[in-house]
């Protein structure tokens, strides 16, 4: 083995702090070599090792009678849907590489999560994103945002995958720091879910898809740092896709699974070569030995630690019987793909790095990889200064002078509360042709073809709630999921989550991130909804702040008829309109107090786990008895905002409503609640529907009914044409 001279600058250049550089001392026995120190230096960063929350991450529940692999088993979540087929799902950030490449960024996240998913022999039927920048009024932001959903919509496009749904939000704190979170959604057979472990001393390990170049190296340490004028030069980090090889390669790599030619496949995805062998053998329990002269290289004279610390896009790393390899190897051949053996499963459990007959490397996987003795560290928390202080702030009442109609208009233009029809209308969503309810509505749902059911799919997160109250924020999160996708009439069955924080080394930071996962905990057990997996992403800090705490939820549920899905729009005149749930106690927390007084503070909305668990069992039954003609989530803006958007499926319709808390109507409008959904339906069906809410226990107020005269019409409060609503809302969002 070749040896160089580690210095301290070595060392802080890969990441890597002193300690942990005694730890690969005691583990080698040795002076690691540059490979070596590259190897570790990737694999213990935070973005592959988790070090800084993995042991808060074991806390979350991960069981449930749907699922059929547990989180952090496999690349992804997998969810039994019956019928011998599967969901798989999963949820990643790809905030640095966005916050300087916004277009590359952006790009290679979809096409990451998308391997993720057609790597465990799932065909990726859906894509959705979480998307958050700073206030869209400078030409920077607005560039960030416009190369970002173009690199979103060119990889999904171009790739052939519907992004159905999604959520994006400004806040002054992401500036310069936007988080690009990215889903994807498969479906799979039972009997057709491929595994990561390598198996079988003697297997071969054959490299498959694209050259590999130097793009991304040091793309995992440099996802673990805080953007700044230093990291913003590590700009090589930073990978480029190509969705039109990813789909040559989604085609392959189904046919080789579906053939029953492979023993364990991986994605090269973060931290590329090293992290898929070293994972491979780590969940095998096996060793490998891998010659990187042998990997199919697009640039001249790398070495070895260039190729393995590589992050090119569109390749994989599969475990082959030897007996096996030529059928393999034909197909690849036939997508006009690379499938080389660069290596093979050995005994002694080691990762064994070869080049030129020199070895490079040789390292226990055990010492790499998450759950294995990769370091776990548990970080000084600290409740911010600004907690209580928020919390207890004095919160205004609502002025009542205002023109109830005047302030309806502000916040249906207001650019947390407008249309995102201008960066949704960029993505295909019918490819596929299985979109039952596009986005636009509270969830997306998506047909399983060749069986009569659906799933609802939605991202959510108020990152507002979470920067006042990370426990009650989280339980809020993953809440509002589950209300947004039991809105269709879906049952809600599981969350992958991506954890956008800042940086964990800042007690006040690390105090947050461990109340959001005991809330995500905590409302995940109460509502059956198990974590199937996910992403942390840490570090998210521009040089003025941290982002606000952003544990998004990227929830599933299940239809068992797709013709009774749901949207949030009302469609008959003489529909009658309820509100079910609760009525705001101060603006507290709302988007409104943020608009008009220009204060984030307040209590967040109270959260009865109990009452909305009874919420989202009333929708589930009063839509498979078809008692309902829409359901829609009162959340963000409050009952103001969620009236008018129940108009825009169609302008010519108006409603004629009383507020329930008519003395104080701009409380009414636009204070903020938990648990609460306007509902329409067929008087006919009055009397049924208002039995089954009396049975749950829930509080209900007949709101009065849908018009012909395209005006929304709310008695003693305000009066606005449909049109008028529609057009301040759709127009408002400027990103040119």
């Amino acid at each position: 083995m070749k040896q160089v001279e580690i210095t301290p600058e070595v060392i802080a250049e890969h990441g890597l702090t002193n300690e942990e550089y005694e730890y690969i001392l005691s583990i080698m026995g040795r002076t690691p070599t540059i490979v070596e120190l590259g190897i570790f230096s990737v694999m213990w960063s935070e973005h592959a090792s988790y070090k800084n929350s993995v042991k808060l991450l074991k806390t979350l529940p991960k069981d449930g009678p749907y699922m059929l692999a547990k989180a952090g088993d496999e690349n992804a979540g997998v969810v039994d849907i019956g019928d011998g087929l599967a969901i798989c799902f999963k949820i990643e950030s790809h905030n640095h590489p966005s916050a300087l490449e916004p277009y590359h960024g952006a790009a290679t996240g979809v096409g990451g999560i998308l391997r993720d998913i057609f790597t465990m022999g799932a065909r990726p039927i859906a894509a959705l994103n979480s998307l958050r920048f700073g206030i869209p009024d400078n030409f920077d932001t607005r560039y960030l945002i416009r190369e970002a959903v173009h690199g979103i919509s060119y990889y999904g496009n171009s790739f052939g995958v519907p992004t159905v749904g999604g959520e994006i939000y400004f806040e002054p704190c992401y500036d310069g720091n936007p988080l690009v979170n990215a889903m994807a959604v498969g479906l799979v057979k039972h009997d057709k879910i491929a595994r990561s472990a390598a198996k079988g001393v003697g297997n071969l390990v054959v490299y498959v898809g694209a050259k590999t170049g130097r793009d991304g190296i040091h793309g995992t340490t440099f996802a673990s740092v805080e953007i700044s004028d230093e990291s913003a030069q590590m700009r090589s980090a930073i990978q480029v896709g190509d969705p039109f090889y990813q789909k040559l390669l989604l085609e392959a790599t189904l046919e080789v699974i579906n053939a029953g030619l492979v023993v364990g496949i991986q994605d090269m995805g973060a931290a590329g070569l090293t992290c898929s062998s070293s994972e491979m053998a780590g969940k095998g329990e096996v060793g490998i030995e891998m010659h990187t002269d042998r990997v199919p290289q697009r640039e001249t004279g790398m070495t070895p630690y260039e190729i393995m610390l590589s992050e090119s896009q569109e390749r994989m790393l599969v475990i082959v019987e030897p007996k096996d390899f030529p059928a393999l190897e034909a197909v690849f051949h036939k997508w006009d793909l690379e499938a080389v053996v660069v290596g093979e499963v050995i005994e002694e459990p080691v990762l064994r790095i070869v080049h030129d007959g020199v070895v490079e490397a040789e390292i226990p996987p055990e010492y790499l990889i998450l759950g294995g003795k990769a370091p776990v560290y548990t970080r000084e928390t600290q409740e911010p200064e600004y907690f209580q202080r928020l919390k207890n702030a004095v919160i205004p009442k609502a002025d009542n002078s205002r023109d109830p109609g005047q302030e309806l208009l502000a916040m249906l233009a207001h650019h947390n509360l407008c249309s995102r029809a201008k960066v949704y209308q960029q993505y295909d969503h019918m490819v596929q042709i299985g979109t039952v309810v596009e986005p636009g509505s509270d969830a997306a749902v998506v047909a399983i073809k060749g069986t009569d059911k659906a799933i609802a799919l939605c991202t959510d997160c108020n990152g507002r709630y979470c920067y006042l109250d990370p426990y009650e924020g989280t339980r809020a999160a993953v809440a509002e999921s589950a209300l947004n996708v039991a809105a269709t009439g879906a049952k809600p069955l599981a969350i992958s989550n991506c954890l956008n924080f800042g940086n964990p080394y800042k007690p006040e930071i690390y105090w947050g991130f461990s109340q959001a996962i005991k809330g995500m905990g905590d409302a995940c057990r109460a509502l059956d909804t198990p974590v199937t997996g996910g992403n942390v992403s840490l570090y998210n800090e521009n040089p003025e702040s941290a982002v606000y705490p952003t544990p998004v939820i990227g929830m599933l549920g299940l239809l068992e008829d797709m013709e009774l899905a749901l949207t949030q729009f009302f469609k008959d005149e003489g529909d009658l309109i309820m509100l079910i749930g609760n009525l705001p106690e101060d603006l507290g927390a709302s988007q409104y107090l943020e608009f008009r007084h220009g204060m984030v503070a307040g209590r967040v909305p109270k959260l009865d786990i109990d009452a909305h668990k009874r919420l989202l069992e009333l929708l589930q039954k009063l839509s498979s008895q078809k008692l309902l003609k829409s359901a829609h989530d009162v959340s963000d803006g409050g009952l103001g905002v969620a009236l008018a958007e129940c108009l825009f499926g169609n302008t010519d319709l108006g409603a004629k409503v009383s507020l329930p808390a008519s003395d104080d109507p701009l409380l009414s409008l636009f204070g903020e609640v938990q648990s609460t959904v306007i509902i329409s339906l067929k008087p006919s069906d009055l009397e049924a529907v208002t039995q089954l809410v009396q049975q749950s226990g829930l509080e209900y107020w007949l709101l009065g009914e849908v018009t012909c005269d395209g005006t929304l019409s709310i008695r003693d409060t305000l009066k606005l044409s449909t049109r008028e609503l529609y057009a301040t809302w759709k127009d408002a969002l400027q990103l040119k």
